[in-house]
């Protein structure tokens, strides 16, 4: 395996980290990535690099991070973000994996980057809920900015430095699993 695939893989995983916070975003900032030449896609995956790629993932990123502020809205979009992220998840991966056999690709995008997405999601998803039952959901904008920032944050990393884009996704893990730990319930 060389560098340049391991370099591939940590972005794809940053990503998807990313995606589990707000879908458009890291799609956006891989548009843009590719447009600029800043990363290469698989031959496949080029298209998202096309101008109109760039315009619609930027329009969809807005309107995506303006639902979010809107109450009972930002709520319904978490209901349908588990399975959206994890395909999303799984299109960043597959489409940023450099020099692997399709078998291996597809697999390490299902499980790695559908994966990462997921969990990052799920656990957002309930932080908002948690927001909403405890504050009625006063506080929803402030969790809302948090994911938005989160996700910005982690694309342009993801992008520009993926091994720390790699490591921060360990310690997103790290930390759900602390809070996980935390809040559920003792068993006898």
């Amino acid at each position: 395996m060389t560098t340049e695939t391991i370099i591939s893989i940590f972005l794809g995983i940053g990503l998807s980290a990313s995606v589990g916070f707000r879908v458009f975003v890291p799609l956006f900032a891989l548009s843009l990535a590719s447009y600029f030449n800043v990363w290469e896609l698989n031959e496949s995956w080029e298209w998202i690099g096309s101008l109109t790629a760039v315009i619609t993932l930027g329009v969809a990123t807005i309107v995506e991070i303006f639902a979010y502020y809107i109450p009972y809205v930002d709520n319904a979009l978490d209901s349908i973000a588990i399975p959206l992220a994890a395909i999303a998840g799984t299109a960043v991966m597959v489409s940023t994996v450099a020099d692997l056999s399709p078998v291996i690709t597809w697999a390490l995008a299902i499980i790695a980057g559908g994966g990462t997405a997921a969990a990052v999601a799920g656990s957002s998803g309930a932080t908002r809920l948690a927001s909403t039952t405890t504050t009625g959901g006063v506080a929803n904008p402030v969790v809302s900015t948090i994911e938005t920032g989160t996700s910005v944050f982690m694309s342009i990393v993801s992008v520009f430095i993926p091994v720390l884009a790699f490591i921060l996704v360990i310690l997103i893990f790290f930390v759900i699993f602390r809070v996980y730990k935390k809040i559920r319930p003792s068993q006898p």
